[in-house]
């Protein structure tokens, strides 16, 4: 599978990694729902086995949980995939999520991740959201005190924007940024990601899918059975008026792929994403190996200037 360099790292990553959000369950603050630990297992092994060199999980996913399934799929392997993890939301015994800039808690976070994932060492460790903001200085300072102490290979954030970005570049250079990039939520265009071209730092696209909405297997029937613990019951774009329109634009991006050897719209949605030159990779969630099929073409599609216009005049014209 095609690799690229990330950012002003020496890792080479496959256009698609595993997103290990779902697959730290559903007992938190922003689950997708009940999972079972099997099928995140097997999904990270199939995606492992189709080439995908590298995983994106997070302390909190699960609050922890995430991390200690990655381990376990990866017991045994040979060669292993790059691990990218991150830090900042933290938790306590009554299990809400709080927030820490500090150095002394993302040194503690460090440690509880590497334990956690079985590894002595962290291949991209990022700040998961800026906050507080006014201790993103301290936040990525420490994050390169990591670097130096050999704990983390490579240093990254997630969720910043360019001025916090240029904050953090005073002080280190940033290896990579994890924004949200769909073609329903295309916000980071403007300002983020030509920041990010100018400096050389990677970017790992998240929810290229919308959370799942544009996959393709998303329908009306199955977003009203969802658990009330998936936080996509909160989701404007999973209730009317634009759910409708969204889902009218699966159903055109269905007969776009039928185009691309039946590409699930699922790999329309991601090669729309990959087609833009400054994304370096994007982030696919897996809940079972059998979601691999309707993901792993679209880093061979190559979408032509029309249907590119046609998707995006969909979205500008007048819904009725």
């Amino acid at each position: 599978m095609e690799t690229k360099q990330l950012g002003n790292s020496d890792l080479h990553i496959t256009r698609l990694g595993v997103g290990a959000w779902a697959m730290g369950g559903g007992d938190w603050a922003f689950g997708w729902g009940p999972q079972d630990d099997h099928d995140s297992i097997a999904a990270i092994r199939a995606a492992i086995e189709a080439g995908l060199n590298w995983i994106d999980t997070a302390a909190v996913y699960g609050l922890g949980h995430s991390e200690e399934v990655v381990a376990k799929a990866l017991e045994g392997l040979t060669p292993r995939p790059y691990v990218f993890t991150k830090c900042e939301r933290i938790w306590g015994e009554d299990r809400k999520i709080g927030k820490s800039l500090k150095a002394d808690s993302i040194r503690r976070e460090c440690e509880a991740s590497l334990r956690r994932l079985n590894v002595e060492q962290i291949d991209l460790y990022q700040i998961h959201w800026p906050e507080p903001d006014e201790d993103v200085e301290e936040g990525w300072s420490t994050l390169a005190k990591l670097k130096e102490e050999g704990k983390v290979r490579w240093i990254g954030v997630s969720n910043f924007n360019a001025a916090q970005m240029a904050r953090a570049q005073a002080i280190a250079p940033i290896t990579s940024l994890q924004p949200p990039y769909s073609l329903l939520s295309r916000e980071i265009e403007a300002e983020i990601l030509p920041y990010c071209a100018a400096n050389n730092i990677g970017t790992l696209i998240y929810s290229p899918m919308k959370s799942g909405l544009l996959s393709g297997s998303m329908t009306r029937e199955r977003i009203a059975a969802m658990p009330q613990d998936d936080f996509r019951q909160r989701t404007p774009q999973f209730q009317d008026p634009l759910l409708t329109r969204n889902l009218k634009l699966v159903e055109l991006m269905r007969a776009i792929g039928a185009k691309h050897s039946n590409a699930s719209p699922g790999e329309i949605a991601i090669a729309w994403c990959l087609r833009n030159p400054a994304v370096t990779a994007t982030i696919v969630g897996l809940r079972s190996a059998a979601q691999l099929k309707g993901v792993i073409g679209a880093a061979t599609i190559l979408l032509t200037s029309e249907e590119v216009a046609e998707m995006e005049s969909f979205l500008q014209a007048p819904q009725t």
